[in-house]
């Protein structure tokens, strides 16, 4: 195997082989390292294969290293040490409490940390205060690999090796800053084409709202795009051009008065928002979140209880749970 243009074994699979070595058994790594012990287990065999070398011995209670295992701890013991000899570092929280979530920055910045006070919650409250730890990533995770509770993304439907629901579907409609909104004035939907318009890493929401009135579009070289609807709605409220509005992503920005709303027609945006994990058992903590979550986005009690048992009767054999509104 060529390792030439990465040098370095995967960090996350040498501190899951860490754990399991210095408490001697995967579980009780996965129960250090706040994530499961296919997680563990998955993370190893990487590392396995990555080195080519045999680090544990499977036994009925718990593992014992290899000759090669006790090597290889014995300089990763000494790695991570002189990294936590350091100062003014940030540790990361560990503990029952600590879910793992990971989505879009747009999704993270726009959604999730105006509600992040109410989803984590406070000891005195049903299911006690939570800590989320938020990884932001455009990556189509392998969350289990990863060691990632929950996801929130953007996408057509169920995701391959993953539980699905639908949390929300968006509505769109053009968005403008108060002076390009004056501009652009009141009439037909074609009046906007003689604006550049915004959109995101595609064309797919305006494609939507022309078509679903009647006219055609395809991005022009005046149109401007950018890789996440942050910037979208940042360079609309600078006035380089119309937006659409992806409720409920959208909401804080239009009632603070950056950006107003320039036609009242709406289209559905044929992507809707998912919330993902992995398949097995959920930790308390994780459906602690997950309930939460779901009760922002009005999502249906009965909708919830498959995504968290999809081997019930009612979810036996769905790969995805449909979003219905409570």
């Amino acid at each position: 195997m060529d390792h030439s243009s990465h040098p370095l074994p995967p960090l996350d699979a040498l501190r899951a082989f860490e754990a399991a070595a210095r408490t001697g058994s995967f579980s009780a790594a996965a129960d250090t390292l706040n994530v499961t012990h296919g997680a563990v287990s998955r993370q190893i065999a990487k590392l396995e294969q990555w080195l080519g070398l045999r680090l544990f011995h499977r036994q009925a209670r718990g593992v014992a290293m290899t000759p090669d295992g006790q090597r290889l701890f014995q300089r990763t013991s000494e790695a991570f040490a002189l990294i936590a000899d350091t100062s003014n570092r940030w540790t990361e929280p560990r503990g029952t409490a600590v879910v793992r979530l990971t989505s879009l920055p747009s999704v993270c910045g726009l959604w999730l940390m105006p509600r992040l006070t109410l989803l984590e919650g406070r000891d005195s409250e049903p299911g006690g205060a939570l800590r989320l730890l938020l990884s932001v990533d455009h990556r189509p995770l392998d969350l289990a690999d990863e060691g990632m509770d929950l996801a929130i993304r953007c996408g057509w439907g169920a995701m391959p090796g993953r539980v699905s629901l639908k949390l929300f579907e968006e509505w769109c409609y053009p968005l403008a800053s108060p002076d390009l909104a004056a501009a652009v004035g009141q009439g037909d939907p074609e009046r906007l084409l003689a604006f550049p318009l915004i959109h995101d890493s595609d064309a797919t929401g305006w494609r939507a709202w022309f078509a679903a009135h009647g006219l055609d579009y395809k991005p022009r070289p005046q149109d401007r795009r950018f890789e996440d609807y942050n910037l979208v709605l940042d360079a609309c409220a600078c006035g380089l051009g119309i937006a659409l509005a992806r409720p409920p992503l959208a909401q804080s920005q239009i009632q603070g008065g950056r950006v107003v709303r320039v036609d009242p027609r709406t289209a559905l945006n044929p992507t809707s928002y998912w919330l993902d994990r992995p398949p097995g058992r959920m930790r308390a903590a994780a459906t602690e979140l997950a309930r939460r979550l779901t009760a922002e986005a009005d999502v249906t009690p009965e909708a919830l209880s498959v995504f968290l048992n999809p081997e019930t009767p009612e979810g036996h054999g769905r790969p995805f749970i449909p979003w219905t509104a409570a």
